[in-house]
């Protein structure tokens, strides 16, 4: 160390050089951790203008007709253990999902017969899914739509799948609600996986 605090002592490059390399590693641990609290900003902005689309005619208009545009309002996700109150908009995309949730378009509306599949983040953009580990079966989630509104009951412990895994999308004869995020908190190594019957 001796060595070392000498050499800094002599070589004025030396010095700029560890304060260049200072100063890099600050602004690094500066963006990460400023990236979701700007994530978390932004997505609140953005749920407020979805929350007024969300009551409009034009909205119930678009919806009876199944022709939602990505990116546009289509529910609300309500979890009342969990405290998540989240418009979700149409669509998966990573713009889209900008929002906090989007709904997976080859799926049903929601409340309609059908596996009704959500994706949310877990830890960026207002992170709605950030608890969804926690709920427990019989936990309700309900969704509220332009034309309605319905309640689903948590069947089983939330699991694990891998990300290729979309076999939680399959169809299914009953009112299913599943919602994906990822697994575990700040990765993307994993699904984290909870399905629930419309009751």
């Amino acid at each position: 160390m001796a060595r070392v605090a000498d050499r800094l002592r002599d070589k004025k490059w030396a010095r700029g050089m560890l304060s260049g390399l200072a100063g890099v590693m600050l602004l690094a641990a500066v963006g990460v951790l400023g990236y979701p609290f700007y994530t978390n900003l932004y997505q609140d902005r953005v749920q407020g203008d979805l929350d007024g689309q969300l009551a409009s005619p034009e909205l119930e208009e678009a919806y009876r007709a199944g022709a939602v545009g990505e990116g546009e309002s289509l529910t609300r996700l309500m979890i009342p253990s969990l405290d998540v109150d989240v418009v979700v908009v149409e669509g998966t995309s990573p713009s889209a999902l900008r929002a906090g949730a989007g709904h997976y378009p080859e799926s049903p509306l929601p409340c309609e017969p059908g596996n009704v599949a959500i994706a949310g983040h877990r830890t960026t953009y207002g992170r709605p899914f950030h608890n969804l580990d926690l709920l427990k079966p019989g936990d309700e989630i309900i969704l509220e739509t332009p034309v309605g509104r319905c309640t689903y009951s948590v069947n089983k412990a939330p699991f694990v799948v891998q990300p290729n895994d979309f076999s939680v999308l399959n169809s299914t004869p009953t009112g299913t609600l599943t919602l994906t995020t990822c697994h575990p908190k700040n990765s993307a190594a994993q699904r984290l996986i909870v399905q629930a019957d419309l009751e």
